[in-house]
């Protein structure tokens, strides 16, 4: 107990060194090497059946590694149960006592564990998440927006070294699950806590943690900064699964200063040294879909600029916001560019025929080769084919 609460001011670093997690027919988690520092909201972020979920348990305690070591302050928790590491959890599913009202709820585990003061210390982290004044309602009484509050003050008030939030938002509209993305970032800043926060929504991830780490069959394929992983992905995974991306397959054709250059059946693509993991070959090259332009003529060449096109229109999609257009030609296939609105009507009508455009500076080059693309090369083979095809006619 008393491990548990001297952490209680900053949090402790969580390391997870070789982790691997064997189930009968499959692997889980192969060779996961981790270091999450004190203080940090860092959300592990991937599509169901990754290990995202099963990394949880296994800080938690609810699983064993098949292999590796779990530290939590520099300790050594691996052989610990999950009620002897410094650790709480908060899941999708509230998990309240429905005949206990909220106060009692706050305060069991502080009773369970014989710690002073568990009433005055309930009110303070229902104070915390702006719950003081339902204290005495039952979790019924409460929205869901609520009794997830609820859930969240009854794992603070332990004050752990470590917080894990497995899918806490899952189960709220979207409005209430924004206004909970902004809560809980508030509040893992004030109570200095380490947050570890599992979610398949990238825009959960994006919008609370520090630093996103995106998994993918049972290994780690990029972790930073929320911005630096969207604006420069690594993996097509990463690209597709993180946003939108356009993704081309190019033949790179030369390199001249900072730069490759790069041939789309024709059309000259660059993109930055700095930017691509791979410089020779064939490769994959992308861009996010509101970095490009729509023009209704050729734009005049210029080095900074990379130019594709011509193609047509053939989806306009008005979201408010900004106007989705798929845009497609045999030469390059199906491209998205979104368009903020910032004038009255669509910038261009189904059935235009425009060029597209783009900085330099905003395309990417991925590390995937041919075989880890193979349903893009594929695609491209098809477009290149056609294209060859439309040229000869």
């Amino acid at each position: 107990m008393a491990e548990s609460t001297s952490f209680a001011e900053s949090g402790a670093d969580l390391e997870l060194v070789g982790i691997q997690k064997r189930f009968p027919g499959f692997t889980a988690i192969e060779n996961l090497d981790l270091t999450i520092p004190a203080g940090s909201f860092f959300a592990l972020l991937g599509p169901s059946g990754c290990g995202k979920t099963t990394t949880l348990r296994l800080v938690a305690g609810l699983e064993e590694p098949s292999e590796g070591q779990i530290r939590i302050g520099g300790r050594d928790v691996t052989g610990l149960k999950p009620h002897k590491r410094p650790v709480n959890t908060v899941f999708q599913s509230y998990a309240l006592f429905p005949h206990m009202s909220i106060l009692e709820n706050v305060a069991f585990g502080l009773r369970r564990r014989r710690i002073g003061d568990p009433v005055g210390k309930a009110h303070e982290a229902l104070r915390l998440v702006e719950l003081d004044h339902v204290a005495d309602r039952k979790p019924a009484q409460l929205s869901g927006g609520q009794q997830q509050r609820v859930a969240l003050a009854r794992a603070v008030v332990n004050r752990p070294a470590l917080l894990l939030l497995d899918e806490p938002l899952g189960a709220l509209d979207l409005k209430l699950r924004r206004q909970m993305q902004h809560e809980l970032k508030e509040i893992q800043q004030e109570v200095g806590l380490t947050f570890l926060h599992v979610t398949h929504d990238q825009e959960e991830a994006m919008t609370m943690a520090d630093t996103v780490a995106v998994m993918n069959k049972g290994r780690i394929e990029q972790m930073g900064a929320p911005e630096a992983l969207y604006e420069l992905p690594k993996t097509v995974f990463v690209a597709n699964f993180l946003g939108q991306s356009n993704l081309f397959v190019v033949q790179v054709t030369g390199e001249s200063g900072d730069a490759i250059h790069t041939s789309l059946n024709g059309d000259r693509i660059t993109v930055p040294l700095a930017r691509t993991e791979r410089t020779t070959g064939v490769i994959t090259v992308g861009v996010r879909p509101e970095k490009i332009r729509l023009h209704a003529e050729a734009p005049v060449e210029s080095a900074g600029v990379n130019v594709i096109g011509p193609g047509r229109i053939t989806d306009v999609s008005f979201s408010g916001v900004s106007t989705q257009y798929t845009v497609e030609a045999p030469e390059f296939g199906e491209v998205q560019v979104f368009a903020q609105n910032v004038e009255a009507g669509p910038a261009a009508r189904l059935g235009d025929e425009v060029w597209l455009s783009w900085l330099v500076e905003h395309t990417f080059g991925l590390a995937d080769d041919e075989t880890d693309t193979g349903s893009i090369t594929a695609e491209f083979s098809t477009q290149a084919i056609a294209a060859q095809a439309a040229r000869a006619e």
